[in-house]
């Protein structure tokens, strides 16, 4: 399809289901005035091994579901399509093919659920079709080709067919930075690349963070870099992902947007408080969990990353249980002053990205202020001492040394009013 003639009335929802290595439709999405409304096919709902694409969300019963108040779409619906980026590819595609001839306005929620690729985080595809699966699948490229292929997108240049091709993998991608997904192997990728607007290398940035986190005892994403084009790159592997005998199973996943009933317009309202509340309540391992979002919430005032919005953080689905992923997307964010805030709220009202704040805040994830002070030392002992190792890692010039350390990670501003202990430490 080349121009829009009309705007797409619906799509099939497909689903991998639990160990499954191909899809099935779960049912049918549909635009009702300004809504998307879900309903399950029947063949779904006689299957005995089916599953909710979410609970409480799209529980598994007959009939159109009505949506949470507030959205337009159901969210974990939503989780699966792609953001700022994806949409830009899309976009250029679009208008690079047809110019004049498309109308902005013809660009709704289906037509991008539709057009991006169809190796999307999670377990979710969308399809014309209910009664064939074929997949949108990109074509083979190297990653200079695809960081070529990134640059003409961000200069709004149209790109050629075997690039467009090349590029559809990144369609279907969350996020704002430009991206896409390879194979290699038993694993699976987002790659992400350069943007010609990083005032500092956001992809080395990214890495060391990563790696930094680790280190720290935070359960991460793999992450490696790679150069392409003299372009440096970062892979960080699915774990959405697993190779069996005969083909690919995907885990399903949902944001925590979903999980807080948030869409994007009501994102600043997302708290670690709430999500640390329904951890509480409906994870595997809860008091493990909260452990775990505790570090990564500390973690990231520390490293200052302030982009931690609910759609950086997100939980394995089953159909029955939630777990939490692995942390990603962690990567220091540049401030102006010494001042900054975190994306979602920590406790309250609050959100000023300082230790001071997370203190306040141990008693929600059931920790006491001794352990968690114990904690974000440890975090603080990792940082400097595998510092170096990590940046040498990353072959990061001392430049961008220099402006990381102190600026983002162990910023004096997070540690105003922490105790002294911490304060020295971090010095």
């Amino acid at each position: 399809m080349t121009t829009f003639e009309k705007k797409p009335t619906e799509a099939f929802v497909w689903v991998w289901l639990p160990s499954a290595t191909a899809p099935v439709v779960a049912g049918r999405l549909f635009a009702a005035g300004s809504q998307l409304l879900f309903n399950y096919g029947r063949s779904y709902l006689a299957r005995s091994n089916a599953i909710s694409l979410y609970d409480p969300e799209l529980p598994l019963r007959s009939g159109v579901l009505p949506l949470t108040p507030g959205l337009m779409m159901p969210n974990c619906i939503r989780d699966a399509a792609p953001d700022a980026w994806g949409r830009r590819v899309i976009f250029n595609r679009k208008f690079g093919q047809s110019g004049k001839n498309i109308d902005t306005g013809e660009i709704d929620e289906l037509t991008y659920l539709l057009e991006s690729g169809s190796d999307r985080i999670g377990a979710l595809d969308f399809q014309h079709s209910a009664e064939s699966y074929v997949p949108r699948e990109a074509s083979e490229a190297s990653l200079t080709e695809l960081q070529a292929a990134t640059t003409l997108v961000e200069q709004g240049l149209p790109l050629t067919p075997e690039l467009d091709r090349a590029l559809l993998h990144g369609s279907s991608i969350g996020g704002a930075r430009p991206k896409t997904l390879i194979a290699a192997g038993h694993r699976k990728y987002v790659a992400k690349f350069s943007s010609q607007n990083d005032l500092y290398n956001a992809v080395k940035a990214e890495f060391v963070a990563m790696r930094l986190a680790a280190k720290a005892g935070l359960a991460t994403a793999a992450v490696n870099l790679e150069r392409a084009a003299g372009k440096d790159i970062l892979l960080v592997e699915r774990f959405d992902r697993k190779r069996a005998d005969d083909g690919w199973q995907r885990r399903a996943m949902v944001s925590a947007l979903t999980l807080l009933e948030l869409d994007e317009m009501m994102a600043r309202y997302a708290s670690y408080e709430d999500l640390a509340t329904i951890i509480r309540h409906r994870f595997t391992s809860p008091k493990a969990t909260l452990r775990e979002l505790y570090r990564r919430m500390a973690f990231n005032i520390l490293c200052g990353n302030t982009d931690d919005h609910a759609r950086n953080h997100a939980a394995f689905w089953n159909g029955k249980d939630l777990s939490l992923a692995p942390a990603y997307d962690i990567c220091p964010q540049a401030r102006t002053g010494g001042e900054a805030t975190q994306a979602m709220l920590i406790t309250g009202q609050r959100r000023t990205s300082q230790i001071s704040v997370c203190l306040e805040a141990a008693p929600l994830f059931q920790l006491d202020v001794n352990d968690a002070t114990a904690l974000i030392a440890g975090q603080i002992k990792a940082i400097k001492r595998s510092w170096k190792e990590v940046c040498g890692a990353a072959a990061l010039s001392e430049v961008d040394r220099n402006f990381l350390w102190r600026r983002q990670f162990l910023n004096p501003f997070a540690f105003v009013d922490a105790p002294e202990a911490l304060v020295k430490l971090a010095e």
